[in-house]
């Protein structure tokens, strides 16, 4: 038993190949041209100057970025933020325990003050009654 190739089959791939063979000329064709065009055009060269200058511009901010890190750094700034968050922090547990002692103080304080106006509203009131 042998192998028998149809020749309808061997045709449509040969022209197959044919016409992707012509498409990469094609496309080659086109791509000459338009780097051709490009370049005569100084579009190249333009494109190439703004990739510069952008370098430029970044490489200069990330220098300006690093040395604004290492004068905070220097100084102690960062430092000196978190000690005084810090302090601030502490202050406030104070103040809260403060708050929170008045309170209670204030909670203990109530009833004795209450009876203490209600006794002098009573004596106002019978001072009243005997001047009248």
């Amino acid at each position: 038993m042998g192998t028998t190739i149809d020749p309808k089959s061997a045709e449509r791939t040969a022209e197959t190949i044919k016409n992707i063979a012509k498409n990469i000329r094609d496309a080659s064709t086109n791509f000459k041209e338009t780097v051709k065009t490009l370049r005569e055009s100084g579009a190249i060269e333009e494109i190439t100057q703004a990739v510069l200058e952008a370098s430029i511009a970044a490489r200069d901010t990330a220098k300006e970025i690093n040395d604004a890190a290492r004068d905070i750094k220097e100084r102690g700034i960062i430092k000196d933020t978190a000690a005084a968050v810090e302090e601030t922090v502490v202050a406030a547990r104070k103040t809260a325990e403060t708050v929170k002692d008045t309170a209670k103080q204030t909670a203990g304080a109530a009833p004795q003050t209450s009876k203490t106006v209600k006794e002098a509203g009573r004596v106002r009131s019978k001072t009243r009654t005997r001047t009248t």
